[in-house]
């Protein structure tokens, strides 16, 4: 098998047909799988699911809806080691040479997306994760999604990812997959998986980005990080860099290590914007609790 999609959703009935259909459309000279993980979700989910691929016209594409039951080895694993293991075990499941990205509620906007991308890592063996530029969906309009240009057409490190922000669009993602793959045990435990990904697939190879936009990433008061306050986030990202820490090279603890302090303070200045000494005192205790 040359590519395998992965696609996990959990409550996105809204917006998974739109999903697949992206899917269908694709045209390519190679036969491809999709592995769909669904995480219990509550809606029309897996009808929707069931009912899309029995439409689906397209020869190339093969359908693995992974069987999942309340009470089975996945639902104990899930709920021992929490939502990161829906991404885990559909991963470890997909059979490809390549692995392509896609939430449930994204689409891909371009039917040569997974033609281009596979025929770009053929020619490019030092580059372990292609992506491409994309477009958000906000309050039904859409928006270029901003990325400096030189992070596209020129391949980078990880370390990039480390310095600047998470710029990565995932529903934009193919990835060389390694050989004997697994994803540790500490992947589950940190808040952004799609980074944490990133920085295992990248240690063989490069990353670099394609100059043109193919995929539509949905941001709705769904999304897991939707709603939640600014203080919250640089919580998030603090434990992500406390968690990865131990896996990353000289250079990029010294990044992330000047990361934690800056997220710290600008949580203290967030918390008690109007009274240094307060907030002086705030850094100090979280330094120590986080």
């Amino acid at each position: 098998m040359l590519l395998s999609v992965r696609l996990q959703c959990y409550n996105h009935a809204m917006y998974l047909e739109q999903a697949l259909q992206s899917i269908c459309s694709q045209n390519t000279n190679f036969p491809f799988e999709v592995v769909i993980g669904d995480d219990f979700s509550t809606d029309d989910s897996i009808a929707i699911i069931k009912k899309t691929i029995a439409k689906n016209t397209n020869s190339n594409i093969s359908f693995c809806l992974l069987e999942r039951t309340p009470g089975d080895d996945y639902y104990t694993q899930r709920k021992a080691k929490g939502r990161l293991y829906n991404f885990l075990d559909i991963v470890h499941q997909c059979q490809g040479k390549y692995i392509a990205l896609l939430d449930g509620d994204d689409f891909w906007t371009d039917p040569l997306k997974l033609q281009k991308q596979v025929d770009f890592l053929e020619a490019n063996h030092d580059v372990s994760i292609s992506f491409h530029k994309a477009e958000m969906l906000i309050n039904g309009k859409i928006q270029p999604h901003k990325i400096d240009k030189e992070f596209l057409n020129t391949p980078f490190g990880y370390i990039e990812l480390l310095k600047h922000h998470n710029f990565i669009i995932s529903a934009s993602v193919v990835f060389r997959k390694p050989d004997n793959f697994m994803l540790p045990d500490w992947f589950c435990d940190v808040p952004f998986g799609d980074l944490a990904l990133y920085k295992l697939i990248s240690q063989s190879g490069k990353i670099m980005g394609l100059n043109t936009s193919m995929c539509v990433y949905r941001v709705h008061d769904k999304g897991l990080y939707s709603g939640i306050s600014k203080i919250q986030t640089r919580r998030s990202f603090v434990a992500f860099y406390n968690t990865i820490f131990p896996f990353l090279n000289t250079q990029e603890k010294t990044v992330v290590t000047s990361k934690i302090k800056a997220t710290l303070l600008e949580i203290a200045k967030l918390k008690y914007p109007k009274n240094r000494v307060l907030r002086v005192l705030y850094y100090l205790y979280i330094r120590l609790k986080l």
